[in-house]
């Protein structure tokens, strides 16, 4: 098993959501997130004052999969975020050693 960890603007999260739902996942975690990478935030003006925002809003996706869908889910994914501009994110992938339903107490792949 797998855990997908992406990180997008937020305003691809119904495309991803839906690209991954055409690939047949279930379950998605959703949080927000704020960070920068090399795009190392930007300068605004509020009320005539100019201020550097460091950290952008981002959106953190998670899903676990068995290994077969890896490939599927990370290019429906990749091509669903993707604006071709910087700061579209990053995706991680990992191994998941057990997981376990806490509801019924499966465990493995049934459990996702």
């Amino acid at each position: 098993m797998k855990k997908i960890e992406a990180i997008i603007k937020p305003f691809k999260l119904d495309e991803v959501k839906e690209a991954l739902q055409e690939v047949g996942l279930q379950g998605i975690t959703v949080t927000e997130a704020k960070g920068f990478g090399r795009q190392k935030g930007h300068t605004e003006l509020y009320r005539g004052a100019e201020y550097v925002v460091d950290f952008l809003p981002k959106v953190k996706i998670e899903v676990v999969l068995n290994d077969d869908s890896v490939e599927a889910a990370i290019d429906a994914i990749r091509k669903a975020a993707q604006t071709g501009r910087i700061g579209d994110g990053k995706i991680f992938v990992s191994n998941i050693e057990e997981v376990v339903r806490i509801r019924t107490g499966e465990t493995g792949l049934d459990a996702i």
